[in-house]
């Protein structure tokens, strides 16, 4: 018996998203974002980061976008310290073949953060 999706549908012909708000305070923590159906595809030039107040912390100011599987696969080291919507940077396939849990990780270094904030966005067609 094959289990039920958890993965975002709409009944319509439609972009879908996930979204899920970032700050300075998930350093180092790996976030769910959501989960995409089995055969979608990400709309790369949709998806990514929106900068709402720049991260600042002394060295590094990242985020990684990617799955369960593999943290980084669809964004490594987005910049986040400064006000901008930073699409993602992998060439690799944007169809899943099953359903996807996307995942994000900020990664700060240095003196540490006192600011920083955003929301991570993937845009699919299931």
């Amino acid at each position: 018996m094959v289990a039920p999706s958890q993965a975002r549908v709409l009944p319509y012909q439609m972009v879908h998203y996930l979204k899920k708000d970032i700050v300075f305070g998930d350093n180092g923590t790996v976030l769910t974002v959501g989960i995409i159906p089995s055969g979608a595809t990400i709309l790369k030039a949709m998806s990514g980061v929106l900068v709402n107040v720049a991260f600042n912390a002394g060295t590094t100011n990242v985020l990684d976008i990617g799955s369960s599987a593999d943290g980084d696969l669809y964004a490594t080291d987005l910049a986040l310290g400064t006000i901008a919507f930073v699409a993602l940077d992998e060439a690799v396939t944007m169809k899943v073949s099953a359903d996807t849990t996307i995942t994000a990780t900020v990664a700060l270094a240095g003196t540490a953060a006192t600011t920083g904030a955003g929301v991570v966005v993937i845009a699919y067609i299931p």
